[in-house]
């Protein structure tokens, strides 16, 4: 079976979260012939991976949110009109008026149609004045025609590129990653498997609420996009996974069928964790406190870094781990640095990428201040080496910490999100009582030995191929083919 994979803003330009998931799915079914389809910013990203490809990805397609249209066929301005039905179905998307999809995908994707001349023409025009007459005659009309232009034009520009050709289209989220697993199986046929990590619409949501970029009403119109195609995401789709209960519940909320959705917990490899090195003498000078992540807003990690200050008040051999990349917003990681050392903090260290086993059995235990997770891989790996948890009450963190169907006990300490104080109570608590550390620890390993190693992960999702590979009749099989994709790759 050919699988086309396909991630926004992840795989395999980043490294850990969703990114690390994907990597270890694609290396859990060897036997499977894997196409990335890379959803990037822009072209900057182009070919820069993260990771070593495995041997089973034979191609790597990559798609822009910001880019320029380059079959463009006609200059100066747009004289296009479109026939009635793809009309129809331009309205259908824009009114959001039972929106005809498989139009809109052969309107972009099987005729000589720009997206400027899409964008600049006068049916655009024309179907924005009706929006805007039905919904929102009472804000500026230039401003909302931009606004509508802006909203469209990475949209468009996904429906523009080129799709491979595979049996099974699996989304690793809704999004443009759904429209673009949709489009697929429109044009090629086979199926739509959506695999959530975070609940996609949420998430952007959240993001649009807080963003200073786009203000008041407009936020509405954004919103209203994101949940446009996560619905069609859900209704072309087959299954839809989620990673726990709460998110799965979320995603009938929003429109999913509920015969579509199941739940598929993230998985880590237990053998990774075992003799994996330990505290040196250096080390037991100092209670470690281990966040591995990306030094981003979204993991608040200023946050993080008040509340280690003031626990550090409290506790004097605290030591403070920040174990991941800083390059992937150096402003916002430049702005965390400037905080250390305003608070004169010198026990914190920033390590930059690292291998997540060579250290963090080094640490007494892990925290995450983060302002939005789904199942955060981090924690999973921390019970894996026998180490608890701090982390704010976001996505599972409460069921992997506290349990929802095991009688295991606390493995960690869960806080309310950006609550310094609370967080820095929680570090104390556990600084404090090292045999308590210890019990959590076993506790939160024992967890992640029930339900969440690789093998229980890769056990269902071979299921779920399976029941693809079944229907769609094809072999699940396909290490032949991906053998004579690397001869033809190594002979041209």
């Amino acid at each position: 079976m050919r699988v086309c994979m396909i991630a926004e803003g992840c795989y395999p330009y980043v490294v850990g979260g969703v990114s690390g998931w994907v990597h270890s799915m694609i290396k859990a079914f060897p036997e499977v012939e894997f196409v990335i389809l890379g959803i990037c910013a822009n072209r900057t990203y182009s070919g820069k991976f993260a990771y070593e490809l495995p041997a089973n990805i034979s191609e790597v397609y990559e798609v822009y949110l910001e880019d320029v249209d380059w079959n463009t066929v006609r200059k100066g301005h747009s004289t296009l009109r479109l026939n009635k039905k793809d009309y129809e179905g331009l309205r259908s998307l824009m009114l959001n008026y039972n929106v005809d999809w498989d139009t809109v995908f052969d309107l972009f994707h099987k005729k000589q149609v720009s997206v400027d001349e899409i964008l600049m023409g006068s049916d655009f025009l024309h179907i924005t004045e009706e929006f805007y007459d039905r919904d929102y005659p009472e804000i500026v009309f230039s401003d909302f025609l931009w606004t509508l232009r802006s909203i469209y034009l990475p949209l468009f520009l996904m429906l523009k590129s080129d799709i491979p050709k595979a049996d099974l289209y699996h989304c690793v989220a809704t999004g443009y990653a759904g429209v673009l697993g949709a489009m697929g199986k429109h044009l090629y046929g086979g199926g739509l498997l959506v695999s959530e990590h975070g609940i996609y619409t949420r998430e952007r949501e959240e993001e649009l609420i807080k963003a200073k970029w786009v203000q008041g009403i407009y936020k509405n119109i954004w919103i209203e996009q994101f949940r446009k195609m996560s619905l069609l995401a859900y209704d072309r789709a087959e299954t839809v996974t989620s990673l726990f209960a709460h998110a799965r519940e979320l995603q009938i909320e929003l429109g999913c069928p509920k015969n579509k959705t199941e739940i598929t917990p993230n998985g880590v490899d237990p053998k990774r964790f075992v003799g994996i090195p330990e505290k040196t003498e250096e080390d037991k000078k100092y209670v470690n406190v281990g966040a591995v992540l990306r030094v981003t807003e979204i993991k608040d990690v200023k946050t993080m870094i008040r509340a280690f200050g003031y626990a550090s008040k409290k506790v004097d051999n605290l030591k403070l781990w920040l174990m991941g990349p800083t390059d992937e917003d150096p402003d916002y990681a430049r702005e965390c640095m400037d905080l250390v050392r305003q608070m004169n903090l010198d026990n914190v260290e920033f390590t930059g990428r690292i291998n997540t086993t060579d250290y963090i059995g080094r640490m007494d235990f892990t925290i995450l201040t983060s302002i939005s997770e789904g199942q955060p891989l981090t924690i999973l790996e921390g019970y894996a080496a026998h180490k608890p948890a701090v982390a704010t009450d976001v996505g599972n963190c409460r069921g992997l910490i506290y349990g929802e169907d095991d009688d295991f006990g606390p493995a960690g300490i869960v806080t309310h999100i950006m609550n310094t104080e609370e967080i820095a109570e929680a570090i104390v608590e556990l600084a404090r009582n090292p045999e308590l550390v210890k019990k959590m620890g076993e506790a939160g390993y024992k967890r992640f030995m029930s339900r969440y190693t690789i093998t229980d992960m890769k056990e269902r999702y071979r299921e779920i191929y399976s029941e693809f590979a079944d229907r769609l009749n094809v072999n699940l099989d396909s290490e032949e083919a991906i053998k004579r994709t690397l001869e033809e790759k190594t002979a041209k």
